[in-house]
C-alpha cells in the first residue's frame, strides 16, 4: 500500500511571513496549512517493497501517472505497467485495460523481476513521466511518453514544424546504478479484450542495421520485432538497444542484448500470445521499446538513399538535420525516394531527438500560463493535466481518458467518459482562459459553433458528442470484463448522450462570453448562432430536466438547472450589450431572465430549512451543486439566503449536511432517488466548489478566510504522486473514479486562483 506524504519545508519561517503579510487572524492552530511565498508542495511517497509476481493484483486508481499526445492517452501503474490505452484515439477500443481486468484486461509492463520499491514523477513542467525502480543493487529509470512535435510560434498563431505527429508508445529504459534484471511483456487484448490476433517475430526492416545485415548477405543477423495482428488493428513492437554516452563507463560497455520471446497468457483468457523479454541491465546501458501501429502505406518503391548511398560508395555524404540525424532517416522527402514521413528508420539519434522535441512541447507549452498566484505547482500540473484531454483534431475536450472507473468499489456506478461532455468541456476551458491559454478556447468554440450549426430538429444541442462531434454514443456493457476490483459492469458509451439536461447551455454561453472577451470575438454569423440558442433557452427554461448528475428515473426542476439557464440568458444578454450586438428580443429575454431569478427564489428555498434545495419537487434534500451560485454571480455570496445553505451543507451528513473529514459529497443517495443505485464518495467537484463558495463569502466575512484555505489544503493531500486527480474520494480516502478526471482539476484551478487572488486582497 502506498502512503502520500507532503512535506514542507521552512514551515515556521513561511507560516509567519504568510500571517503577517496577510493579517489573517486566530491562525494558530491552521500553520501548518498555510502556503507561504517560499513554500513549494512535493508530492512524495513512501513505498513498501515489491514482490514481483505472476498472480499480481489490481494497482490502486491513484497510484497512475498519464502520459499523451492530443489524440489519446495512456495511464501507467507505479510498478511500470501500462493500464489503460486506448488506440488510436480516446474513445478507440482498448488494447491495454488491465486496470479493469486484472487477468485479461492487456498489458505493457517493465518491472525488475526482484523485489525493488518505486518512485515516479513527471519530468519538470512537462507530461513525461519516469518511473524509477530501486533495490541495494541498482537503479533503473523507465522514461514513458506518446510523442509530439514541437509549435513554433510566428506573428499570425502557432504552427507545426514539418514533422509529423508520430502515433507511437515510447518507453526508454535505463539502467543508473549498479545492475538489475528486468522483465518487459507486452500482452495487448484488442477491441476491449474481446477480438483474437496472431502474433509473430519478424525481421525489422526499419533499423538501418538490419538494412545493412540484408546488403551484406543472408547469414548477417537482422534485428526482430514483434508483430500482432488482429481483423481490424495491427501493432508492431520495436526497440533500440544502446549505451548512454554520457555515462562513465561507457567506453567499457556494450548494448545490451534482447531477445524476444512467445508469452502464452491463455490460461488468464487471453486471445492471443504476448511476447517478453527478459534483459539484465548494468549501469550506463538502454533500451527503447516503441509500440505503434505501423503504417499501410510505405514509399518504398525504389531504394531509398540511405540504401543507395550503401551501394554506391562514390555517392556523396547525405544532408543531416539539426540533431545530426540523417534526414533520410527521419522520412525527409527531400531526397526524393525515402521512406515515407510516418515511417522513418528508427534510431537511437531519433528517439533521443523525440524526447527532446516531446519535453520541450510541454515545456513550452506550460511556460505560457500567466498564472501569479500560491499553488502554482498544483495549479500548472493541473493545467497540463486538462491539456491531455484535448483532442487536437477538432478541439472536443474529453471529460476524462479512461473509461468504467467505479465511484464505489464493488458498486456499479461506472461510466463512460471519453466524450465531450459540453458542460465539461466549458469549465475545462474556462480554468485554461484564466490562466492564459486562449488558443485551446478558441479550438474548442470552432467545434462547438460547428455542433451550432447542426443542431437538432427542435434547435436543442446534445449534452454531449463524441470527440469527432458525432451523436451516436450508445451504451454497451462488458460483461466479460471483471471491472476494477470486481466493481461491474464495465460499460462502455453513454446511455446519457440523449438526456435532457438543460443546464448545459448555461455553461456554453458562459464559456462563449468569456472566449469572445479573452480569445477570438464573436462574428456576426455567429453571434445569429448564439441567439438562435438564448431564444430556444428562453422557450425552454420552464421545463423539467434531469440536470448536471444525470439522474436516471425522470426529471424535475432542478434548482442548479434553473441557475445556469438564468445564466444563459444573462450572458445573452451582456454579449449584446457590451459588443452593441442586435438583439430583436432583448425585451423578451430580459423579463425571462428577471422571472427566471424570481422563480428560483420562491419554488427553489426552504424557508423552514433555511438553504435552497436541490430541486422545486423536493427542497428537504440538499445538494452541494447549488453552490454554483456566487460563483456564476447568480447570487451575492453574502446573501443570507446562500451563507445559510453553504452552513447546511457544512454540516456533517448525520446533522443533515454533506461534509466529511472537509471532502463533500454531491447528495445523500439515500434520501434523493437518482435511477441508479449503489454507494459512491465524496465528490472532488464539490469540495473545491465548496472552497471557492467559502473564499467568496470570505470577502465580507474574513473569519470563513482560514477555513477556505484549510479545506483547500486538506483537498491538496488527496493529490496522487504525481499531482493529478480522480473523480471521488472515499470516506477511507481512497481515489475513485475516471482518471484523470478534468472536472476537477477545472475547479481546483478556479479555486485556487480565487483563493489566492482573496488573501491578496486582504494583505
Amino acid at each position: 500500500m502506498r502512503h502520500v506524504s507532503v512535506t514542507l519545508f521552512n514551515r515556521a519561517t513561511s507560516v509567519v511571513s504568510y500571517h503577517q503579510r496577510h493579517r489573517i487572524p486566530n491562525l494558530n492552530h491552521y500553520r501548518h496549512k498555510l502556503p507561504g511565498s517560499s513554500f513549494k508542495r512535493h508530492f512524495s511517497q513512501r513505498m513498501n517493497l515489491i514482490h514481483p509476481k505472476d498472480d499480481r493484483d489490481y494497482i490502486p486508481i491513484a497510484d497512475h501517472g498519464l502520459i499523451g499526445n492530443l489524440r489519446t492517452a495512456a495511464l501507467v501503474s507505479l510498478d511500470g505497467s501500462i493500464e489503460s490505452y486506448c488506440v488510436p484515439n480516446f474513445d478507440s477500443p482498448s488494447i491495454f485495460a488491465r486496470i479493469l481486468d486484472k487477468d485479461k484486461g492487456g498489458h505493457f509492463s517493465i518491472a525488475p523481476t526482484v523485489p525493488y520499491s518505486s518512485k515516479q514523477n513527471y519530468l519538470p513542467s512537462s507530461n513525461v513521466l519516469q518511473t524509477k525502480y530501486m533495490n541495494d543493487h541498482g537503479v533503473v529509470s523507465v522514461t514513458d511518453y506518446l510523442p509530439r512535435p514541437r509549435i513554433d510560434k510566428t506573428p499570425t498563431g502557432p504552427v507545426a514544424v514539418s514533422k509529423p505527429l508520430l502515433p507511437w508508445l515510447v518507453r526508454r529504459v535505463e539502467c543508473i546504478r549498479g545492475s538489475l534484471p528486468i522483465q518487459m511483456q507486452c500482452a495487448p487484448a484488442f477491441n476491449y479484450a474481446r477480438s483474437t490476433h496472431i502474433t509473430s517475430i519478424v525481421n525489422d526492416d526499419s533499423i538501418p542495421g538490419a538494412l545493412v545485415g540484408k546488403l551484406d548477405g543472408p547469414d548477417a543477423p537482422a534485428q526482430k520485432k514483434a508483430l500482432f495482428e488482429s481483423d481490424s488493428l495491427a501493432l508492431d513492437l520495436r526497440y533500440i538497444a544502446e549505451v548512454n554516452e554520457a555515462s562513465t563507463e561507457c567506453d567499457h560497455i556494450h548494448p545490451p542484448e534482447v531477445t524476444l520471446e512467445f508469452l502464452d497468457l491463455s490460461s488468464k483468457g487471453h486471445k492471443g500470445l504476448g511476447i517478453q523479454s527478459r534483459i539484465t541491465l548494468t549501469e550506463g546501458q538502454c533500451v527503447t521499446f516503441v509500440l505503434r501501429t505501423p503504417p499501410t502505406k510505405m514509399n518504398v518503391e525504389n531504394a531509398s538513399p540511405a540504401e543507395a548511398r550503401l551501394l554506391n560508395p562514390n555517392r556523396g555524404e547525405e544532408p543531416k538535420d539539426e540533431a545530426g540525424v540523417l534526414k533520410s532517416l527521419v522520412g525527409s522527402s527531400t531526397l526524393g525516394k525515402g521512406r515515407s514521413l510516418d515511417d522513418p528508420f528508427l534510431t537511437k539519434e531519433l528517439l533521443g531527438s523525440l524526447l527532446l522535441a516531446t519535453n520541450r512541447y510541454w515545456y513550452e507549452w506550460v511556460s505560457q500560463n500567466t498564472y501569479k498566484g500560491s499553488w502554482k505547482e498544483a495549479v500548472l500540473r493541473s493545467a497540463l493535466a486538462l491539456k491531455l484531454l484535448i483532442y487536437e483534431p477538432t478541439g472536443a475536450v474529453v471529460a476524462s481518458p479512461t473509461f468504467s472507473l467505479p465511484e464505489y468499489i464493488g458498486g456499479t456506478r461506472n461510466w463512460d467518459y471519453r466524450a465531450s461532455w459540453i458542460r465539461d468541456s466549458s469549465f475545462t476551458l474556462y480554468a485554461l482562459i484564466r490562466l492564459g491559454f486562449t488558443d485551446e478556447a478558441n479550438s474548442y468554440l470552432e467545434f462547438i459553433f460547428e455542433r451550432l450549426r447542426h443542431k437538432n430538429p427542435d434547435g436543442s444541442l446534445q449534452i454531449m458528442y463524441t470527440i469527432h462531434g458525432g451523436k451516436d454514443l450508445e451504451e454497451i456493457e462488458l460483461d466479460h470484463l471483471d471491472g476494477h476490483k470486481g466493481s461491474k459492469p464495465v460499460r462502455i458509451g453513454n446511455g446519457a448522450a440523449s438526456h435532457i439536461q438543460l443546464d448545459i447551455y448555461g455553461e456554453l454561453m458562459d464559456c462563449i462570453y468569456l472566449g469572445q472577451k479573452f480569445g477570438k470575438p464573436l462574428s456576426y454569423d455567429d453571434w445569429k448562432l448564439v441567439r438562435d440558442l438564448v431564444d430556444f433557452v428562453v422557450d425552454h427554461c420552464k421545463d423539467p430536466d434531469l440536470s448536471i448528475w444525470e439522474v436516471r428515473d425522470k426529471m424535475r426542476h432542478f434548482t442548479y438547472s434553473k441557475v445556469m439557464l438564468w445564466v444563459a440568458i444573462d450572458r445573452g444578454l451582456r454579449l449584446a450589450d457590451k459588443r452593441s450586438l442586435p438583439c430583436p428580443n432583448r425585451h423578451k429575454w430580459l423579463q425571462a431572465r428577471d422571472e427566471l431569478y424570481e422563480e428560483i427564489m420562491e419554488k427553489a428555498w426552504n424557508p423552514k430549512g433555511k438553504f435552497f434545495g436541490q430541486c422545486y419537487e423536493d427542497t428537504e434534500v440538499v445538494d452541494s451543486a447549488v453552490l454554483i451560485m456566487p460563483l456564476v454571480f447568480f447570487i451575492q455570496a453574502s446573501d443570507p439566503r446562500f451563507t445559510g445553505t453553504l452552513n447546511r451543507i457544512l454540516r456533517s451528513p448525520d446533522k443533515g449536511g454533506l461534509t466529511s473529514n472537509n471532502l463533500v459529497y454531491r447528495y445523500d443517495v439515500t434520501k434523493s432517488e437518482d435511477g441508479v443505485g449503489g454507494e459512491e464518495g465524496t465528490f472532488s467537484l464539490c469540495t473545491l466548489w465548496c472552497v471557492e463558495a467559502l473564499t467568496r463569502v470570505a470577502v465580507t466575512d474574513r473569519k470563513l478566510l482560514p477555513k477556505a484555505v484549510t479545506m483547500f489544503e486538506d483537498f491538496l493531500l488527496y493529490l496522487n504522486h504525481v499531482g493529478l486527480c480522480t473523480e471521488e474520494i472515499s470516506v477511507a480516502g481512497e481515489a475513485l473514479g475516471n482518471a484523470v478526471q478534468g472536472f476537477t482539476h477545472v475547479t481546483l484551478i478556479s479555486a485556487a486562483y480565487n483563493l489566492s487572488r482573496t488573501l491578496d486582497k486582504h494583505h
